[in-house]
């Protein structure tokens, strides 16, 4: 679950018109820090990346799903779906 203060800069970054992208590393960089503060047990740094860009789908930042071919098929359909929750 993201913290109310990750999901009030990631909207405050799109209202000043950056990138979903920029919005969405609010909360990459969360979920790095809770890999530091060891609340995740995650085996690469890859990991935290694609947590947090789940997340970000989830909480409702307009970040697409990976085009086909550059990732697995359950991959691409499971930020599908979180995209569409967060939409």
């Amino acid at each position: 679950m993201p913290e109310k203060q990750t999901v009030a800069k990631a909207k405050q970054d799109l209202r000043e018109g950056k990138s979903p992208t920029t919005a969405a590393g609010e909360f990459v960089h969360q979920e790095i820090e809770h890999v530091r503060e060891g609340k995740h047990g995650v085996r690469s740094p890859k990991q935290a990346i694609a947590i947090g860009l789940s997340e970000a789908r989830r909480a409702g930042i307009p970040v697409k799903p990976p085009a086909k071919g550059r990732t697995s098929e359950s991959t691409r359909k499971k930020a599908e779906r979180d995209y569409e929750q967060g939409q």
